[in-house]
């Protein structure tokens, strides 16, 4: 895979860029790749979320979070361009100021490549954020890195569940491992939501042609896996598969339109 030379990573929420990629980041950069990361949203749930007795703390989660994530970004070699106020799990709801972000980003920073996680139900936000990817294949190149997903109602960590014969699978040599073990451990508030995760190999492709009207595959999507929990339990996220996806489909048609246009000259 020939890697861009200035690639933008759009990272959903801080510790995704960890999660999908930092072995890759890594080849890329010893290729001469120049990284930079787009932070979609604050990783953190929404104040309302929060249990009660825990939301005088919602500011100092906040800043905790990004500063690990200064710290991976550190560590991973790549160049933070900006962070979203949007709330994890409200990406998807706000996908216009997403788009307009990214503009600015990809514009800013003459950006020739953009990495996104797979739409793979693993997220409503990454599912959302994979969608706006989308708009940018025409004119720039797009890949999409597999993270986590619940096809066939079994966890699958770094692997596409529908192949499209496109894929890189990058097989992480022992230093590699280290590495990314290193990087997951820097996310400390993440621990008890990282186990899944396998330093094994990472795997990516070109955007596929994701059919966005539906959710991404048949059967129960990672995050609607305790979406039974008879409460607003904190820890689950009860976005609707099927709103989700509405949503998406809306936002493209909106805005598919538009990027078609060629840009006005001054």
């Amino acid at each position: 895979m020939t890697f861009g030379k200035r690639i933008l990573i759009l990272v959903p929420h801080p510790d995704d860029e960890v999660v999908a990629a930092t072995a890759t980041i890594g080849r890329a950069i010893n290729q001469a790749s120049e990284i930079f990361a787009l932070y979609l949203t604050t990783g953190c749930i929404a104040r309302e979320t929060m249990w009660p007795w825990e939301r005088s703390k919602y500011e100092e989660r906040i800043t905790t979070r990004r500063e690990e994530s200064l710290k991976a970004a550190q560590f991973l070699g790549i160049t933070p361009v900006g962070w979203s106020d949007t709330p994890a799990r409200h990406l998807w709801k706000n996908m216009d100021e997403a788009h307009k972000n990214i503009k600015s980003a990809i514009s800013a920073n003459n950006i020739d490549q953009i990495w996104v996680p797979a739409y793979e139900g693993g997220n409503a936000d990454h599912d959302a954020l994979n969608a706006i990817g989308s708009i940018f294949t025409k004119r720039l190149s797009v890949l999409e890195f597999a993270e986590y997903n619940f096809f066939g109602n079994k966890t699958h960590s770094q692997e596409f569940f529908t192949p499209t014969g496109k894929e890189t699978i990058v097989e992480l040599t022992m230093d590699e491992s280290r590495r990314k073990n290193e990087a997951l451990e820097i996310y400390k508030s993440e621990k008890m939501n990282l186990g899944y995760v396998k330093t094994k190999r990472e795997c990516f492709r070109p955007l596929a042609q994701n059919n966005y009207s539906v959710p991404p595959h048949e059967g129960t999507l990672w995050y609607a896996r305790f979406q039974w929990v008879p409460f607003k339990h904190p820890r689950v996220d009860f976005s609707k598969p099927k709103e989700v996806s509405e949503t998406i489909t809306s936002f493209l048609a909106s805005r598919l339109p538009q990027e078609a246009e060629p840009e006005r000259q001054p």
